[in-house]
């Protein structure tokens, strides 16, 4: 019999509940303490806030596992390093809950023998929340009794793709501005909805590939358990499975292959031979059609050839 995680997805749904209330509290105060990290990117009061919470609640209630958060480092539980690990990330898209934008989530992903095996995803400014546990499907919903299954999409070809993405100077920074501007010329539709947003709405079915070029385990571990129960495909830019890369690549799977071909990243076997200042040779595909309408098929229902 498989293992359950049930418990630790209703904990995770205290903590998101805890942290949800604390980061509304402050969502939107004139008077946000607001700092800026080395790295140039914010941190807040109440991303310092959050996961504090989340750290208390769990040296209570998991005293053996490690918790990993993106502002206090990783601390050891009783059992030591090893074993499970839970990784927090208190508000991802911290930029947008400084400015009011209401796009930012709390993430709780549990790490177990170096899988994901759990993860909720709460974002109270939208009213939304998602999650999934290893073997159980992925979910959204008000809460674990009030929730609704969900799957990616069976889009199979890039001229009908939807892509996301956050933001393109990353891209240039990994060598691969052009390339992956020549795919997203090559989707049918292109939206920055941006940080965890773009793999929910992966793994609703809404969108079909996702994708970033620099990111922190943090940022992506309760994302990819949750991307891999809805039938998606969560991968590194070198195509390494799960969220232990510095960068994401996911899709509904069967368009995979084809983002990586453009989006690929292996940085030791040095400079892509193909230049991508224009189109891909491929004698199959032609741009595509001037006109916004095209003929999908969008639904969410697992495929005769699923696994």
């Amino acid at each position: 019999m498989a293992h359950s995680y049930n418990d630790d997805l209703r904990l995770a749904h205290v903590l998101a509940d805890n942290a949800d209330n604390l980061s509304m509290d402050r969502f939107g105060a004139i008077d946000l303490e607001v700092d800026t990290k080395p790295d140039m990117t914010y941190v807040t009061e109440s991303d310092q806030a959050v996961e504090a919470a989340v750290r208390r609640t769990l040296k209570s209630a998991r005293t053996r596992d490690v918790v990993l958060g993106e502002e206090q480092g990783e601390d050891e539980g009783s059992n030591g390093p090893g074993g499970r690990r839970w990784i927090i990330d208190p508000i991802d898209g911290t930029s947008n809950f400084v400015r009011g934008v209401p796009v930012w989530a709390t993430l709780i992903a549990l790490e177990e023998d170096g899988e994901i095996v759990a993860g909720c995803v709460s974002a109270p400014a939208l009213g939304r929340r998602w999650w999934a546990s290893k073997g159980t499907g992925a979910y959204t919903g008000k809460s674990l009794m009030s929730s609704r299954e969900i799957r990616v999409s069976q889009v199979s070809d890039l001229e009908s793709s939807s892509l996301s993405y956050a933001s393109l100077g990353g891209w240039d920074a990994i060598g691969k501005g052009d390339a992956f501007a020549a795919l997203m010329r090559r989707c049918w539709r292109t939206r920055a909805y941006g940080d965890f947003w773009s793999y929910m709405l992966l793994a609703e079915g809404a969108v079909d590939i996702a994708a970033e070029p620099e990111l922190k385990v943090w940022d992506m571990a309760a994302l990819d358990i949750i991307v891999r129960e809805a039938g998606g495909t969560f991968t590194s830019l070198a195509g390494a499975p799960g969220p232990w890369g510095d960068n994401a690549l996911a899709t509904n799977t069967r368009l995979h292959d084809a983002a990586m071909a453009y989006v690929g990243h292996f940085p030791d076997q040095g400079p892509p031979d193909q230049s991508w200042t224009d189109e891909p040779e491929d004698d199959d595909w032609a741009p595509p059609e001037p006109d916004n309408v095209r003929a999908f098929e969008f639904t969410r229902e697992p495929a005769d050839d699923a696994p």
